[in-house]
């Protein structure tokens, strides 16, 4: 089955197109799809972040509004080659070539798509996103908000990861959770803080464009190296 719902892709431009988009992607794609499995992780961090730009939570609301459409649709060129996986952005053709191979874990898919989408689309994301509002990455608030996405990931890690485990995982996951989270916090905090860092990389090359696109290629490829990795089969 298409890992993406039958309409035509087009960027989505709001929050709450990216949520319906992902749903209508969770509909249409069984349950142990590799991409399935991240998509479903993505949908519930995604939501979340709706709802506090809801409750205006972010000093810079358009800001951290166009990083997350912009962010998205990274996702969804790849979710888009689902179909051809030699056509997906090589940082995501890991997880595309083996969403439907036996003997991998969905936590190792979760995990496969999280190294892609933050430690590869995160940079490109918070350069288009800065460029289009004429803000460099570093300026007023932009690091204090991206904290505050850092610590709604580390409440919603521990729920979502307990989510694909078994019973016995579960309790044993129940024991050891308070030294598993904070290894788990750190882990996502420090890709994020990796990947914010990139991304000032092709700022400062912005008058490179065989430089940056050198870069990004690098990036890529190393992301692609580390999913594989993630995917070997148990």
């Amino acid at each position: 089955m298409s890992a993406h719902p039958p309409d035509p892709y087009v960027p989505v431009t709001s929050v709450a197109e990216t949520i319906a988009r992902m749903e209508a992607i969770d509909a249409v794609t069984p349950p142990d799809d590799g991409l399935a499995c991240f998509s479903r992780m993505y949908l519930e961090v995604t939501c979340e972040v709706n709802n506090e730009l809801g409750q205006r939570f972010y000093a810079d609301q358009v800001l951290t509004t166009m990083l997350d459409v912009e962010f998205a649709n990274l996702y969804f060129d790849a979710v888009g080659a689902a179909d051809k996986p030699a056509t997906a952005p090589l940082a995501w053709r890991p997880l595309v070539e083996q969403r439907a191979e036996t003997g991998i874990e969905p936590i190792q898919f979760a995990l496969a798509g999280m190294n892609a989408n933050i430690n590869h689309d995160l940079p490109p994301a918070v350069v288009g996103t800065c460029t289009d509002l004429a803000t460099p990455p570093t300026a007023g608030a932009h690091l204090a908000d991206h904290q505050k996405v850092d610590r709604l990931l580390d409440t919603a890690e521990q729920s979502i990861r307990q989510s694909f485990e078994s019973v016995l995982e579960l309790e044993l996951d129940l024991r050891l959770k308070t030294a598993d989270n904070i290894v788990a916090s750190r882990i996502i905090n420090s890709c994020r803080d990796l990947a914010r860092r990139n991304a000032l990389l092709p700022c400062q090359l912005r008058h490179s464009a065989v430089a940056r696109e050198l870069l990004l290629d690098r990036l890529a490829t190393s992301v692609a190296l580390a999913s594989r990795l993630l995917l070997v089969a148990v």
